[in-house]
């Protein structure tokens, strides 16, 4: 009887495990199926040919591009770090930081083309909270400088003459748009709405800042004085308009809208077009829509010449 249960038991686990080899297929294929892969391109598009061009393709995730002042190369964030990606080889190398390990997507080049300014997660310490602030370093990598001491601070724009900072900065429960100098101090003020403003730039001659703000009742591009006075609304429409980005030369304008409102929220992987206004005479053109949204273009990604632009949209398969 000992022998007959030894032998029942020892088929029995011929059978568990051949129902496990057999089952292991498909459980990898339900594993896979709830574990998306996302793959992130970086493309370039043309004013001239009005076509789009694919420069980089990763299955990992990274965002926004700054094209450098000398043309050669694109600067994307990617798992707290920046890269570099040649446009000539499509070499991809990454850029030294020092401590700053956990930059965000909130990062751009001088105009002189000689620094670079960073928004990095710092870790919370015992003297300090935790949180984004921006940093200087020399455009080659290196050691950053703290610029704002109070976080969370997002950079967004350089001033032409390179002596100011703008960014989006929350301060007692109100995100505004600030603006500090190049060696710190104290920071300046430049909104005082209700809800989030947020993606200043300045225009190229320096006049004003374009941003985009949610006080008006939905999320629109708007501009303003470079002292933060004259505030005046440029899109009304049924999208949600975000980051918009002066072309070099002053003509253009391009920004980013979600085809369906998200109230004052800028979330990834949504239903986005990339939008071009002629600010002569503020048309808008819908130049392509695609899956986009957080990461896709949040900081200056113009050429130097202002015929190009570059964008990141993404695949979730």
């Amino acid at each position: 009887m000992i022998k007959d249960n030894m032998a029942v038991s020892e088929i029995s686990r011929y059978i568990q495990l051949f129902l496990i080899l057999l089952f292991l297929p498909l459980i990898g294929q339900l594993n896979a199926q709830e574990t998306p892969v996302l793959t992130s391109n970086l493309e370039i598009y043309s004013l001239e040919t009005e076509k789009r061009s694919l420069v980089w393709s990763e299955k990992a995730h990274f965002e926004a591009p700054n094209w450098s002042t000398d043309g050669s190369y694109l600067l994307i964030n990617q798992q707290g770090k920046l890269y570099k990606i040649f446009l000539e080889d499509g070499q991809k190398e990454v850029l030294y930081t020092a401590n700053a390990t956990q930059c965000n997507n909130d990062h751009g080049i001088s105009f002189n083309g000689k620094l670079l300014a960073i928004s990095n997660n710092d870790p919370k310490t015992n003297a300090e909270a935790g949180g984004s602030r921006i940093y200087v370093l020399p455009i080659s990598g290196g050691a950053p400088k703290r610029v704002t001491p109070k976080s969370p601070s997002y950079w967004h724009g350089w001033s032409p003459d390179d002596r100011w900072l703008v960014y989006t900065a929350e301060r007692n429960g109100e995100y505004d748009i600030y603006r500090i100098g190049l060696e710190g101090g104290a920071e300046e003020k430049l909104t005082d709405f209700q809800g989030l403003q947020d993606g200043p730039e300045y225009s190229p001659d320096g006049k004003y800042i374009y941003y985009n703000s949610a006080h008006s009742g939905s999320m629109e591009i708007w501009r303003m004085d470079a002292n933060g006075k004259n505030h005046t609304q440029i899109t009304k429409d049924q999208f949600s308009n975000w980051f918009p980005h002066p072309s070099p030369d002053g003509q253009f304008l391009v920004y980013l809208s979600y085809l369906k409102d998200q109230g004052e929220n800028h979330p990834p992987l949504k239903a986005v077009a990339l939008r071009l206004m002629d600010l002569k005479n503020q048309s808008i053109k819908t130049l392509y829509t695609f899956t986009g949204g957080q990461g896709t273009i949040n900081v200056p990604s113009w050429s130097p010449d202002s015929k190009h632009f570059a964008f990141v949209s993404y695949v979730q398969e």
